[in-house]
């Protein structure tokens, strides 16, 4: 058990120390490229019999041997004994070793150190598109970084907006109300640049129920509504006219008229009734109203009798059973 609890313990920490390398940062130093940067070493009571000499991935860039530079510029370390890198490019990246040699050739401090020299990150520019389906605006913040991807911010109206650090931001359409000014960053650890502001102009979502048509198209569309509303109108005084001329032939023939609900009779007046069916067809006839018309029709009353009474109807006869012989 004591051997199997020391291998696990072993394989743990080997693990542990395997994951604090990824994470640990390879490079000591950080520059863009075109910058200028002093290596961070400081020698306390430097004398001029001291030997100075600088590395860089093993090759000497710096010698200095009793106040005498062979190698470099003299102007090129301070008096600490740091040393300036100028105009840094992509070739400066790499390992730089210092050491200090006394007098008599013992190693007095040494410093070793890694630079990486990245390019710096190009100024952004910032696009937008509007969709007016879902009611927002996507921007873009745009760059023409070579190397590493670099990290991105966003303001709004000058003001940074937590938590936004992708390429891309999308705002609802309502947020726009007024001048909203957008603007991008973008940085590599080495540089950092900001693009111009950007405000954003996107037109509301039209109504469902709005239709846009071209003037010339909204015009023939108004004459063409405007002729099928005429060609309506002459429809319907023609069928006016057409059911009052049929009326009016029904009422001279003496039928019925279905708009009316009633009938018109026809009686002959007194100076031209005609006194049998061979009275000439130009006869004269006189207009008397339904209720009239219904009078004449009745059938005829009973007389009445003495008192108002109506006389007596005279019982039909009936014949008496007749008895069949027993």
């Amino acid at each position: 058990m004591a051997c199997l609890a020391t291998t696990v313990g072993a394989i743990i920490l080997s693990g542990f120390i395997n994951l604090t390398a990824a994470n640990k940062d390879p490079c000591d130093l950080h520059a863009a490229v075109g910058q200028s940067l002093t290596l961070p070493f400081v020698h306390e009571g430097t004398a001029k019999s001291d030997v100075f000499r600088w590395t860089h991935n093993s090759t000497i860039i710096f010698y200095r041997q009793h106040g005498r530079v062979s190698v470099g510029r003299p102007e090129d370390m301070f008096a600490n004994g740091s040393l300036l890198l100028r105009n840094l490019q992509i070739s400066s990246a790499g390992t730089y070793q210092v050491n200090v040699l006394n007098v008599n050739g013992t190693l007095a401090k040494a410093w070793t150190g890694r630079l990486c020299v990245t390019d710096r990150v190009p100024k952004p520019q910032v696009t937008y598109t509007c969709d007016l389906k879902s009611g927002a605006v996507h921007l873009s913040c745009r760059t023409t970084a070579k190397s590493q991807p670099p990290e991105f911010s966003w303001t709004l109206d000058g003001k940074a907006l937590a938590g936004e650090t992708k390429p891309t931001l999308s705002i609802s359409l309502a947020r726009l109300e007024g001048e909203r000014s957008f603007a991008c960053g973008a940085a590599n650890g080495v540089s950092r640049e900001k693009s111009d502001a950007v405000r954003p102009t996107c037109g509301s979502p039209p109504s469902p129920a709005t239709i846009c048509l071209p003037a010339r198209a909204a015009a023939a569309a108004a004459a063409g509504g405007a002729g099928v509303i005429l060609l309506l109108l002459g429809a319907v005084v023609a069928l006016c006219r057409s059911r009052a001329r049929t009326r009016g032939l029904r009422l001279n023939k003496g039928e019925p008229d279905p708009a009316g609900g009633g009938y018109m009779t026809l009686t002959p007046t007194q100076d031209s009734a005609p006194k049998g069916p061979d009275s000439p067809p130009g006869a004269c006839y006189e207009r008397v109203s339904q209720t009239e018309a219904e009078t004449d029709i009745r059938p005829a009353q009973l007389s009445t009798g003495v008192g108002g009474q109506p006389s007596p109807v005279p019982k039909p006869r009936t014949k008496a059973p007749q008895t069949p012989n027993i």
